[in-house]
């Protein structure tokens, strides 16, 4: 017999408190990774880039991304605002950060699975 389908709720997935202004809860399958990112306003995620594509799809609030060779710039009008309702697509290894707006509720999409978020060596998430 095959693969089966696995049905979850978010709401029976651990909340995992990264640092004061940073949760999430993780979904994994063989090749993809599902998160539910909750950012409160302010909260800054800092500069990194990782192997994984990424889709971040913005299910409430509002954040700010530096992508590319905008990454570290300091001017606001470089970042790339998203929305409720927007999505951004981030390719394999390209270097970016965000700041939220005001609280946000992200779905963040990776393949493959980050093993940096599953074995906890996620360290620039887990500052105080």
């Amino acid at each position: 017999m095959g693969p089966t389908a696995t049905k979850y709720s978010w709401s029976d997935i651990p909340l995992e408190q990264l640092n004061p202004q940073l949760s999430r809860r993780l979904v994994t399958g063989k090749d993809v990774m599902v998160a539910h990112v909750h950012l409160k306003a302010g909260c800054v995620v800092p500069k990194h880039h990782h192997v994984n594509e990424q889709v971040t799809y913005i299910l409430q609030g509002a954040m700010r991304l530096w992508v590319g060779d905008q990454v570290d710039s300091q001017n606001d009008a470089d970042g790339i605002v998203l929305k409720t309702g927007e999505l951004l697509v981030i390719p394999s290894n390209v270097p970016h950060r965000a700041v939220a707006l005001e609280d946000t509720l992200d779905l963040d999409v990776f393949s493959p699975p980050r093993e940096d978020w599953l074995n906890g060596t996620d360290d620039y998430l887990r500052q105080k």
